[in-house]
């Protein structure tokens, strides 16, 4: 069951329809919140930290929007497969279904809650009078290494999580410590330079930096940061492919 393209392809519609139909189900707004989630979280920040640092940042609403959404999906998308092999245990239990397929239907719908929240950053520009730059269309780059990472570092949780629960709560910590180092609503400047080269290591970070540079700053990203965002990515995504493939089939005993 499911075994060709076809039929992950309509398992994959399926799930993701039904991630949709669970968020919004009994919501009078409906996917309309998809919208206003992004947008109400930037009108809180902006006017909480524009205070502080809209006089060195220029255009402080698309600088915090342009960061916000990189980390949203990250943190959403990889939080999604963490849970999606523990959370359809009921399922995996009754039916043959391949597990990976849960963690990329996560993924799949928070990629299009990330593409939808593009349409408000698009919008934020216009109002505020922020240039679109032609370079805009390399951000292409980093969010497609941003997804690696995402699946990446989705997979291996995915694994952990189902053999121990801690993760998920360890996680939920991390993140927010992550969220903090990658200089979401302030400028890296004010963080002292030995600190900063940390920043550095953080892949999440190197996203944000690398999308902003296309899209706020109107040039092509900082090749070195790129390339560390890029072994980071990809090296996440083989790893957590190979964990995948050597505990797959052991992870229906611990459901």
């Amino acid at each position: 069951m499911f075994d060709t393209l076809e039929e992950k392809k309509f398992l994959l519609r399926e799930l993701v329809k039904r991630d949709f139909t669970a968020k919004y189900k009994d919501s009078f707004l409906g996917v309309i919140w998809s919208f206003l989630n992004p947008l109400l979280v930037m009108l809180v920040f902006t006017a909480v930290f524009s205070v502080l640092f809209a006089r060195t940042i220029e255009n402080y609403p698309v600088y915090l929007l342009a960061g916000r959404i990189i980390f949203d999906f990250y943190n959403n998308g990889t939080r999604g497969a963490m849970n999606s092999i523990k959370g359809n245990a009921a399922i995996l239990k009754k039916v043959y279904i391949p597990k990976y397929m849960f963690s990329v239907s996560k993924i799949t719908y928070e990629f299009i809650n990330f593409l939808i929240s593009f349409v408000i950053l698009f919008g934020v520009m216009a109002i505020t009078g922020a240039p679109f730059h032609i370079t805009s269309l390399f951000a292409i780059i980093p969010v497609a290494l941003l997804v690696c990472l995402v699946f990446g570092v989705g997979m291996i949780l995915a694994v952990f999580n189902t053999y121990f629960t801690d993760v998920g709560y360890l996680y939920n910590v991390f993140t927010i410590l992550l969220m903090y180092a990658s200089a979401l609503f302030y400028p890296i400047e004010i963080v002292p330079a030995s600190i900063q080269k940390i920043f550095t290591l953080n892949p999440v970070y190197s996203a944000i930096t690398c999308f902003r540079e296309c899209v706020v700053y109107g040039v092509f990203p900082n090749v070195s940061t790129l390339l560390y965002l890029a072994t980071f990515s990809i090296s996440s995504l083989l790893i957590g492919i190979l964990i995948y493939n050597i505990y797959a089939n052991k992870l229906a005993l611990e459901l």
